[in-house]
């Protein structure tokens, strides 16, 4: 459970007021430009290492995005998802939602690698996630945003947490609602950062009520279903990975909404939103007839998420190596 949640009051229609602030009833804690005089090349290097990760696999865009997900759900935006198991520390890589799913932790080393060469015990390993998320966006097509800094990393993880925390693939829209207001999101936000399914690929295995040709409700697309089939019996297992969005499975754009009006979201709770309820199918009819509503209300939904913060000031530390605490 985070001690406190954060909420920012932005403008985010304009690139500028970069003092604006994200504050709490203790106080404020997260900040614009906290980096510009300790390490003004921070977001160049960040973004630069991104665009080189992006450019060898397109598909690290979505992967870069996913962490900065896994990373807030879990006791607040505090890093802990980088952290490795030892011999007397579990983190949260193995829990059911991140093994053998979550990526991109070689990109976060070289992000953190180069810092660490330029302004040593600066940066923390939970800013660059969001940085690195919302440079994922905008390297791919999607929408811009300030991000809010002064995220400090945690001590602890927890992989009950991220077990029980982490919306599945297989979520109804009432067990998204709950996890996501669990952390102080609304059911807007839920469908808002749900478009970021429009990049990214997953696995036969998380599907696999999909291919039953259950999850869909009543205008089921069957050619969909049969394509999914072919894909994976072909493969012969669960490890075949499928596009999020066939249509343009590396940009950022609102196609992931119109797929769901055509009965071809790929994940059961992504086909959820449309057959489920009719708030939040109203909520896809909106964004895919509207890139541009789509677009607003996911950067102002990202600032959120990215805002629910359980460290900053002197608590928790600045980790040298995202993968240890100090």
């Amino acid at each position: 459970m985070l001690k406190y949640f954060v909420f920012c009051f932005l403008v985010l229609e304009s690139a500028i007021a970069l003092d604006e602030t994200c504050v709490t009833d203790i106080g404020i804690v997260l900040e614009f430009n906290i980096y510009q005089n300790s390490c003004p090349d921070a977001e160049s290097i960040i973004f630069s290492q991104v665009q080189n990760a992006i450019s060898l696999d397109p598909r690290m865009a979505a992967s870069l995005l996913r962490l900065h997900f896994h990373d807030c759900f879990v006791n607040g935006c505090d890093g802990s998802v980088l952290l490795d198991d030892t011999t007397d520390f579990v983190g949260e890589k193995t829990a059911p939602p991140n093994l053998n799913s979550l990526r991109g932790f070689e990109v976060i080393d070289a992000i953190k690698s180069e810092l660490e060469s330029v302004c040593p015990e600066t940066v923390s390993c939970a800013d660059i996630l969001a940085i690195v998320a919302r440079d994922s966006v905008v390297l791919s097509g999607g929408p811009s945003w300030e991000v809010p800094m002064g995220r400090r990393d945690g001590l602890t993880a927890s992989k009950d947490a991220a077990t029980n925390n982490i919306p599945g693939p297989n979520s109804s829209v009432s067990t998204l609602v709950a996890k996501f207001q669990n952390v102080g999101l609304s059911l807007n936000d839920m469908v808002a950062l749900s478009g970021a399914h429009t990049m990214g690929k997953a696995r036969c295995s998380t599907f696999s009520a999909r291919l039953q040709g259950t999850g869909g409700g009543p205008d089921v697309n069957l050619d969909f279903i049969q394509s999914l089939q072919q894909l994976c019996s072909e493969a012969g297992s669960g490890t075949a990975l499928a596009h999020l969005d066939l249509v343009t499975p590396a940009t950022f754009d609102n196609q992931y909404y119109v797929n769901l009006l055509s009965g071809e979201g790929l994940l059961p709770s992504d086909q959820a939103l449309v057959t489920d309820d009719d708030r939040t199918r109203q909520l896809v009819l909106t964004y895919a007839e509207d890139p541009l509503a789509f677009f607003e209300d996911f950067r102002n939904s990202m600032v959120k998420m990215g805002s629910l913060v359980s460290l900053t000031g002197n608590d928790g530390q600045i980790r040298r190596n995202c993968r240890t605490v100090d």
